[in-house]
């Protein structure tokens, strides 16, 4: 059992090391955001991002603007709105 927690803490210190070098401060601002509003599509959002990260879609520091389209095309099940 204490492996499998140590496993998790790993990949969630990973996981935002990755965001960190990956979003914009707006963006992880958003990120935030969303996190409070609507932890489940923050977390769905988060290993999205580093999935193409890790795949080498992501070759640039994603903004704001991106992160609410990327947000746009994993949100199409889900209804909610994203504020401007």
């Amino acid at each position: 059992m204490n492996g499998e927690a140590e496993e998790l803490q790993k990949m969630e210190v990973m996981k935002k090391a990755v965001l960190k070098k990956i979003l914009a401060k707006e963006a992880t601002e958003r990120l935030g955001r969303i996190r409070l509003v609507k932890p489940e599509i923050a977390n769905q959002l988060e290993l999205y991002l580093v999935q193409l990260y890790q795949t080498g879609k992501i070759g640039t520091i994603i903004t704001d603007e991106q992160l609410k389209m990327i947000l746009e095309q994993i949100s199409t099940k889900q209804k909610f709105r994203i504020l401007k």
